[in-house]
């Protein structure tokens, strides 16, 4: 077996003319790649071509190489790819998961850049998914081709998996969610996991839920200058939403362990929409709505959650005549007409959280990488989402995560990512195998 110290000197260092070459190719795709159903459905085996291009002649398929590789269809050209270097003790294993290749929406028009197509500035690599995650789905495609070219005699198997259906959730069965259930992954719960799509080089140790909300308010509809014969939706939204802020507040506090794992903010309930169906000036509206979310920080049950913010708006609409209410005629309760202002709260589709397990060996090896690369190991919490991981933890996987684009591109328009942080990155995948050699 090699030691570690002549693993990284067979491994080497990123191949800038083959990562940048692949890149290309998928950045040119990455218009078809854009998932936003119904009227953007992402094709990823255009993606996969490349991908597979790339590592084909080095694998049992053609008898070119060692690596097996299984291309996964679960419906019509949105394939995705495991890709395996087999190592010489069983049970013995690590892999690179959650390498995506569909991308987020980009409008050309608000562009400095061609979205569409890989552009280079000095260091940067632009493009929609240089950051989120085609520059990833390279990387990792160009670590595995350095394996199955050098042929190291590892004793861990190390695995990629690059994935369909990433960025939108609306169509399901599609992509990992797939793969798990199908029990294609179950073998890499024998060892670290690590999902590489984050950003910034360091190990993003926490991730927030999310539960989108919305909150229906009906009231009466009446003149503007004779409010007293309204029951105006509008200051009764306003007074519901902070009573059951204050409330939500006071039942999800900052959690002791969000200081440990380095979360920015604690867990948050706000809005962030605001609707009504219009009319004049003058018209007190019968309705409106108020639309945001939750974030919640992984400490915190979401289905624990969701049940108290129901029995807030039952509980405000059981007592709608004691809420607050603005000036002398504003009332939420009309006696005379029997009429009362209402409350109806619904959810859209939610997502837990994830704390990623400190004690692993998964979480050692990638601090130990991470500040022998990068100089410095500092792990950052966000209440962010991202969605597949915790669904992969609660099915005993040792998710660890990391990435190597830049946040402030994230989703962003002119994306792009470094050059330099992606080559950081392989040393830093070649440091945990390395690592997980000894």
């Amino acid at each position: 077996m090699a030691s570690s110290t002549e693993l990284k000197k067979i491994l080497g260092d990123l191949n800038k003319d083959s990562f940048i070459s692949l890149l290309s190719k998928l950045i040119g795709e990455s218009k078809f790649l854009q998932n936003n159903p119904p009227e953007l459905i992402p094709q990823e085996d255009r993606a996969v071509k490349h991908v597979l291009d790339s590592l084909l002649s080095l694998s049992t398929t053609t008898g070119g190489g060692p690596l097996v590789i299984n291309h996964v269809t679960y419906f019509p050209g949105r394939g995705n790819v495991i890709v395996e270097y087999p190592g010489t003790v069983p049970g013995k294993i690590l892999s690179f998961v959650g390498c995506h290749m569909d991308v987020v929406t980009a409008n050309p028009n608000d562009w400095e850049f061609d979205p569409f197509s890989l552009s280079i500035d000095g260091d940067k690599l632009r493009g929609r998914g240089t950051t989120d995650c085609l520059g990833h789905v390279a990387l990792v495609a160009e670590l595995m081709r350095r394996l199955a070219e050098t042929k190291p005699k590892l004793k861990s198997t190390v695995v990629a998996v690059f994935i369909a259906n990433e960025e939108n959730s609306a169509i399901s069965g599609v992509g990992v969610d797939a793969l798990v259930k199908d029990g294609l992954l179950s073998k890499l719960k024998e060892g670290p996991l690590f999902w590489i799509d984050t950003a910034d080089k360091q190990p993003c140790i926490g991730t927030g839920g999310m539960i989108p909300w919305k909150l229906h308010v009906t009231g009466k509809l009446f003149h503007s200058g004779l409010a007293h014969k309204a029951i105006n939706p509008l200051e009764l939204a306003m007074e519901a939403l902070k009573e059951i802020q204050s409330r939500f507040y006071r039942d999800f506090p900052p959690h002791p362990k969000e200081e440990v794992y380095g979360f920015a903010t604690p867990s948050t309930m706000k809005p962030t929409q605001w609707s009504y169906p219009g009319g004049g000036i003058n018209q007190i509206p019968a309705e409106c709505t108020i639309s945001g979310d939750v974030r919640l920080t992984p400490f915190y049950n979401v289905k624990d959650v969701m049940e108290k913010l129901q029995e807030y708006v039952d509980d405000i609409n059981e007592n709608i005549g004691k809420l607050d209410s603005r000036g002398p005629v504003s009332k939420y309760v009309l006696p005379d007409e029997n009429l009362r202002g209402s409350l109806t709260l619904s959810f859209d589709e939610t997502m837990s959280g994830v704390a990623c397990d400190l004690n692993s060996p998964g979480f050692h090896v990638l601090c130990k990488a991470t500040e022998e690369v990068v100089g410095h190991v500092k792990p950052y919490s966000i209440t962010g989402s991202l969605p597949l991981i915790r669904e992969l933890q609660d099915e005993g996987f040792d998710v660890q995560t990391s990435g190597y684009g830049l946040m402030a591109t994230y989703h962003a328009k002119n994306e792009y990512c470094l050059f330099s942080d992606m080559r950081q990155g392989y040393q830093v995948f070649v440091s945990i195998i390395s690592q997980l050699e000894d």
